[in-house]
């Protein structure tokens, strides 16, 4: 009650007094509230404070400095070592395909560069071979860099090697700033180097790995091909010091070549035909051999990719005689399906001379087996969509299936899932 001015001054004063206290007990209750507030607030800024504290400890641990880099998740070594990479299928895939973007690869080469000479579907870009046993990593471009750092990887072959070659280049040389990378030709060898890794990966021209007249890398169309099948050494001397290396060589054997006892330069040389098979036989021994003798086994790895299919004979699968893979814009899907331009017998050479190799020496060449998946992607090849180094004439204007290359593929394209077999093996196996 308040106290009244008609109250006695000890009213009054008991008044005051009881007045007194209640202000005393809420400032009490006040100041223990707000206590109670700069507290919990206190322990949260703490809280706060140490969580970051461990993600920066966590994060120094792992090396991450300035902007966070993408963790390379590493698959077990068992999920892949048992997994056969080439039975499988191809899924269409427009999240994760492609893996690099064509029409900026620095070092594109004119004859794969669909999308630059006007191919309107794009679908062939996005189609990722999906093994039945197992899922393969996914390339990892800074990971490829990081396990090639200070080492030399040599492609060795014909123009489906270069395809190859020039798909590697393009996947690993977007990564990487511009001036920290270049390309330098010097005949039959063009390097690719990535500066900061100190990387070199190098496409060596011998389309029949053995010497030939046909080792120009430029001028090798000649009406009767000659083949030295016992002399390597003029070529293997480019690449002895490969820390990689991944050879080919199958279409320069499907002609009837003339094989050379002796020298180019020799008026003794003798000169007679044994037939494909025989021939190519010949040149694979010399290979083996020299790659017995020569490479050192601790330090380098070797690869042989099988052999990349054609597709000129559209009746293969099942359309017109006379047709080819021009207009083609989809996959093969009978899981059966074989072109009749693949040699099984060619291809069974290549298992054998890495077998005899293998049993004799403990040697290890590692197949790349990629005719099988690459014989579903009609639709894959330049077909027109390329540069033409010689004019067209009125007559193959008018029949655009003339012209068609069903022999070299688009990129990106089917080479790309042949590097993937590679990076695997390379970084999982």
């Amino acid at each position: 009650m308040a106290a009244s001015l008609t109250d006695s001054p000890q009213t009054q004063s008991k008044s005051r007094e009881k007045m007194n206290g209640r202000s005393v007990l809420f400032c009490n209750n006040f100041k223990n509230k707000v206590m109670g507030i700069q507290l919990r607030f206190q322990l949260l800024v703490a809280a706060i404070t140490l969580v970051v504290v461990i993600i920066t400890t966590l994060s120094m641990s792992r090396g991450i400095t300035g902007a966070p880099k993408l963790v390379e998740k590493k698959l077990p070594k068992s999920s892949l070592s048992g997994c056969n990479f080439y039975s499988g299928k191809w899924v269409f895939d427009n999240q994760s395909c492609p893996l690099y973007n064509g029409t900026n690869c620095s070092f594109m080469d004119d004859g794969m560069a669909c999308q630059k000479y006007g191919r309107k579907n794009l679908d062939y870009l996005y189609w990722k071979w999906q093994p039945n046993d197992c899922d393969l990593p996914r390339f990892n471009a800074t990971a490829m860099l990081e396990k090639l750092r200070n080492k030399r990887v040599v492609y060795v072959g014909d123009s489906l090697n270069r395809n190859q070659w020039v798909s590697i280049v393009c996947i690993l040389e977007s990564e990487i700033p511009k001036h920290l990378k270049f390309v330098h030709y010097n005949g039959s060898l063009v390097t690719f180097k990535a500066i900061e890794y100190n990387a070199t990966i190098d496409f060596y021209w011998a389309p029949l790995l053995v010497e030939s007249n046909c080792d120009d890398p430029s001028y090798h169309r000649v009406v009767e091909r000659i083949v030295r099948v016992n002399s390597i050494e003029k070529h293997a001397r480019i690449w002895k010091d490969a820390d990689v290396l991944v050879f080919n060589s199958y279409l320069w054997w499907r002609l009837n070549l003339k094989v050379l006892w002796g020298s180019f330069e020799s008026a003794n040389a003798k000169y007679e035909y044994l037939g494909m098979l025989r021939t190519y036989e010949l040149g694979l021994q010399t290979w083996a051999d020299w790659l017995d003798t020569h490479v050192n086994r601790t330090k380098t790895r070797v690869f042989f990719v099988s052999l990349s299919p054609t597709h000129n004979r559209a009746e293969d699968w099942g359309k017109a005689n006379g047709q080819n893979c021009y207009n083609e814009t989809a996959p093969i899907s009978n899981v059966k399906y074989w072109g009749s331009e693949s040699d099984r017998e060619m291809m069974k050479l290549v298992e054998v001379a890495i077998q005899k190799l293998n049993k004799r020496s403990g040697f290890k060449v590692e197949l790349l087996n990629i005719t099988q998946l690459s014989e579903y992607r009609k639709e894959g090849h330049s077909s027109i969509y390329r540069k033409h180094w010689d004019p067209l004439t009125k007559e193959q204007l008018a029949n655009p299936t003339s012209y068609a290359d069903c022999i070299h593929w688009c990129l990106p394209g089917v080479p790309d899932i042949w590097n993937s077999f590679l990076y695997a093996y390379l970084l999982y196996l």
